[in-house]
């Protein structure tokens, strides 16, 4: 379920920035009546199934602890003082106000999905509990005991920024706009038949099968938009138009609304003082900035150069491992004025790695990919770049009880015996594990090996290139990025690439075209990032079934095309309890990694947080989130930008990583 949904805070504040490398359940007493046991799947109907009671949380994995009118969330502090700026950095350029269709880029706030802070959706994912989601837009939710409908009864008090109230009505036309313009959420919500008004406050959804757990939970992620507005018409009275980018300021219903923007450089949001929902328990004690101001960085060093000098970043959850080690030597931090903390990484780690598009089809054949992720030396790399502070990834639900491990369990075979013929046999027989680099003769060994895979897919060496045995045709590999700093990460493994006579060269790009060369997958390989939740489910879709392959913007960037991925994503969303939940999963990693459809790179085992002391936060952290920045609050301001911090901003970074000699064209 909710894919990143973990990090939503985090991610939010950053703007979207990818990483460079990279929960905890919290019994309590049972606030929710517990679910009831699941129905097969089948095509019972509604009426044949006990209707559940109106709850105001729902949960996949256990009840919430929190009763059915909590104050507060417990690691929030209640009194915490509103007013103040934050200020972020955000990467690249933006071009919309409407982050739904494909086209476009949002302006960092907006989100593709969810309702980021300018929206608000049915239901709000706790940050504290996998799984959970507590009443917002939605007072209430329930559904029938085979799991074949769900309905909401509304806030009567949910309004939108202009004062309209928040209706079923627009509930039913944000579903039906939504899911026509994004492929994320047509994947996600796939099963869903139609979405009725079904009293005066109250909303349903219906299913085509029964039996899936999670898709009354995760209905409660849906943004609810004013319908009255978008089928309005602009101060120059032109009809305005969901279906294409604008910057035209829109009207919400989250916790802060645009104030001022500069196209492209800068946005600054501001709190909605009379915002409705400021009194319900999911938002007490958070969101208490006056502003939020998002300044563009062209790439990730000058927004490093900018949170040196201060007053455009005021935190930064640090993702490079030479910053962190040596960068952290400038006046602001040296007199106090900036400090940093290692905290535990308490969730799960998403895949990272180098996708490798299957829709090319010099990476369709399976020996090929294998022998591309034999060839990535992780162990010198992190020695060299990451001083060794980095873990290699090796499941795409890295440190979870999803995770596989070993040789398939005797509930995992049940599942993928029926689909052998269509899964790598060492699914069965072997233990994936990633090379080793850090052995003796270690290199010579997998470069071996990765030639030996090459020729059998039909390549071979002519002099000094590695070609098509067939038509000649030379082995080249485009890796695409939207930062200059990535070639510093890609160079030592096109360098390797380079040794068994493939060409590789990197193209870097600027935001803007990244995104829409990655949505359309127009790349030969990309680095991406696939976040999981604890409790995976219909967004498995968006990221490997064959119809998101096709779908331009899906998350499916490998381009996964694999009837047998397709089955296991199918008994991850029916699965019955958690038992079937986990089996199912352990089952969908072993046949991805076996694949080798993502050369896995590496996470970090902590979260590196840096910022200005100009905050006050609470004593404890949301578990399962990690971190949730909108619980801060502003304590004074700090001298930012003095002469020593500019002239430190300006001076050559000594944390730079060491130079990589560019790769061979």
């Amino acid at each position: 379920m909710r894919a990143a949904s973990a990090v939503l805070a985090v991610t939010l504040l950053q703007a979207g920035a990818l990483p460079q490398a990279g929960a905890q359940e919290t019994p309590g007493p049972a606030a929710t009546p517990a679910l009831p046991a699941p129905a097969a799947a089948g095509n019972a109907t509604p009426t044949a199934a006990v209707m559940g009671e109106w709850m105001t949380s729902s949960s996949l994995i256990r009840p919430s602890k929190y009763g059915a009118d909590f104050p507060h969330y417990d690691y929030v502090n209640p009194a915490a003082p509103k007013g103040g700026t934050l200020n972020q950095q955000a990467p690249g350029t933006f071009d919309s106000f409407n982050p739904f269709p494909v086209r476009g880029t949002p302006a960092a706030g907006f989100v593709a999905f969810g309702g980021g802070i300018a929206y608000d959706t049915l239901m709000d994912q706790a940050l504290d509990e996998p799984g959970v989601s507590h009443a917002l837009v939605a007072e209430a939710v329930r559904y029938p005991s085979d799991y074949s409908s769900v309905s909401f009864r509304l806030d009567p008090q949910a309004r939108f920024h202009d004062g309209q109230p928040i209706t079923p009505d627009d509930v039913v036309w944000t579903f039906q706009t939504v899911t026509r313009l994004s492929p994320l959420y047509a994947n996600y919500y796939r099963n869903v038949t139609a979405v009725e008004v079904t009293g005066e406050r109250e909303v349903t959804f219906r299913f085509d099968q029964t039996g899936n757990r999670e898709l009354p939970n995760i209905m409660g992620d849906l943004v609810v938009l004013p319908r009255h507005y978008w089928e309005g018409t602009d101060a120059s009275g032109r009809k305005r138009d969901i279906d294409n980018p604008t910057l035209e300021i829109p009207v919400g219903s989250g916790p802060y609304r645009v104030k001022a923007f500069q196209p492209g450089a800068t946005i600054t949001w501001e709190r909605v003082p009379d915002y409705w929902a400021a009194e319900k328990g999911a938002r007490v004690g958070r969101y208490n900035y006056d502003e939020i101001r998002y300044t563009y960085f062209r790439d990730q060093n000058s927004g490093w150069e900018a949170f040196k000098r201060g007053g455009f970043s005021d935190y930064r959850s640090e993702n490079s491992a030479g910053r962190w080690a040596q960068g952290y030597n400038f006046p602001a931090f040296n007199d106090g004025r900036v400090k940093k903390q290692a905290l535990p990484s308490e969730t799960g780690e998403p895949m990272q790695g180098f996708v490798l598009n299957t829709r090319r089809d010099k990476f369709a054949d399976p020996r090929v990919r294998r022998a591309l992720t034999l060839a990535f030396n992780f162990e010198d790399m992190n020695r060299g770049l990451f001083y060794g502070l980095y873990k290699r990834t090796s499941s795409y639900f890295q440190g979870t009880e999803l995770a596989s491990s070993g040789l398939p369990s005797p509930a995992e075979l049940a599942i993928l015996e029926p689909l052998r013929d269509q899964i790598p046999p060492e699914v069965f027989t072997t233990p994936f594990t990633l090379p080793d680099y850090s052995q003796p003769n270690a290199e010579r060994t997998y470069l071996r090996e990765a030639f030996e895979l090459l020729k059998a897919a039909g390549w071979e060496r002519r002099g000094t290139q590695l070609v098509n045995a067939a038509t000649g045709q030379p082995f080249t590999i485009e890796f695409l990025a939207a930062d200059p700093s990535s070639s510093r990460v890609i160079d030592p493994f096109a360098n390797q690439l380079n040794r068994l006579g493939i060409q590789t060269n990197t193209r870097i790009v600027d935001t803007s075209q990244y995104q829409a060369l990655s949505d359309n997958f127009e790349f030969d390989v990309i680095t991406d990032v696939f976040a999981q939740s604890l409790s995976p489910g219909n967004e498995q879709r968006d990221f490997w079934s064959s119809a998101a392959a096709a779908q331009p913007g899906s998350r499916n960037a490998p381009g996964i095309r694999n009837p047998a991925v397709d089955a296991i994503v199918d008994k991850i969303i029916y699965a019955m309890d958690r038992d079937s939940l986990v089996a199912a999963t352990h089952a969908l990693d072993r046949v991805l990694l076996w694949n080798f459809y993502v050369v896995p790179q590496w996470h970090n085992p902590e979260i590196w947080l840096a910022h200005w002391d100009k905050f006050g936060m609470p004593d404890t952290r949301p578990a399962y989130a990690g971190l949730d920045p909108f619980s801060w609050w502003v304590k004074g301001d700090v001298p930012v930008n003095t002469p020593a911090d500019a002239a430190a901003a300006d001076a050559p970074d000594p944390s730079a990583p060491p130079v990589i000699p560019p790769a061979r064209p």
